[in-house]
């Protein structure tokens, strides 16, 4: 059976929730709403005006993890003067989830790792509603919601397990295929820890060929082409690939540069194979 993915071409806050209701699904009790902070100087990722319908729709927690890299979301401090900044502790309530500690969490049915960390406070919430701008990615090839929830969760230490692929030594010398595997290894630990208390929302516009980690990053040359929305995130993932490549822009051929250098494909087949989600979807265009 395909899996559902919906489509709207159409990027407004209202829309996010209405990509959000289309779903079928109810998140309950607490919930943390997953998004990218952005680093300091990046143009690119998604404001938290735009966020602030489908947040307080949810009446979710903005969530957060440390990076495991240089810049200015780094360590707690600094990652709360990047919320402050950028404006997220403003508007909404505010966890960054591995600010005390991490957990281990178990990789069932991985091809590489067997346990993931994440961020403590992720025990305090129910219910996880995943918001995720799609766009490049300088090591991942793109950025989407397996990445998300993946190296997104995982806490700074947990990230340079993921990078290391399944060791803590120089995460950015490690087997890039390793890497890119691992991301998948540490998704299916997270789609398992929240079994059907999960939804994603993937928004495609702003496409740049580099993350929102980057503080210099180069600037979109892809038009914008709509928000997706899906309760699987290898289908979602496969979607916004597939929009991309099936594109009548001259300017997507930078992303698809970027997705094929660095082998981005790698993640959501090995995402389908442990059992994740399905590169197999049905588009369903709720403007029509």
């Amino acid at each position: 059976m395909k899996s559902k993915v919906y489509f709207t071409k159409k990027i407004t806050p209202e829309k996010m929730v209405e990509m959000y209701k289309v779903m079928g699904r109810e998140l309950k009790g607490n919930i943390a709403v997953k998004v990218h902070s952005g680093e300091v100087g990046n143009q690119n990722f998604l404001r938290p005006q735009f966020m602030k319908d489908i947040i307080d729709y949810v009446d979710g927690t903005v969530v957060e993890c440390n990076t495991a890299y240089e810049g200015k979301r780094n360590t707690t401090k600094a990652h709360w003067e990047t919320m402050k900044e950028h404006g997220w502790s403003e508007m909404f309530k505010v966890d960054i989830m591995d600010e005390n500690e991490d957990i281990k969490i178990p990789v069932r049915g991985g091809k590489i790792l067997d346990k993931n960390y994440v961020g403590k406070n992720l025990e305090n919430y129910d219910s996880l509603l995943v918001l995720s701008h799609f766009k490049g990615h300088p090591m991942g090839g793109y950025g989407g919601a397996l990445k998300n929830i993946s190296i997104g969760i995982a806490s700074s230490k947990g990230k340079a397990y993921i990078h290391g692929g399944g060791t803590f030594e120089d995460m950015f010398k490690a087997d890039h295929d390793s890497f890119l595997i691992s991301m998948a290894d540490s998704a299916k630990s997270i789609m398992d820890y929240e079994k059907d208390n999960i939804a994603f929302i993937n928004v495609m516009c702003n496409m740049s060929v580099d993350c929102d980690c980057c503080a210099v990053a180069e600037d979109p040359k892809i038009k914008d082409i709509g928000i997706l929305s899906s309760l699987d995130p290898v289908a979602l993932d496969q979607a916004c690939v597939d929009l991309v490549y099936n594109s009548e822009d001259e300017g997507k051929k930078d992303l698809i540069e970027r997705i094929e250098s660095r082998n981005g494909l790698l993640t959501i087949k090995a995402a389908s194979e442990i059992g994740i989600g399905s590169r197999e979807y049905e588009i369903i265009d709720i403007d029509k």
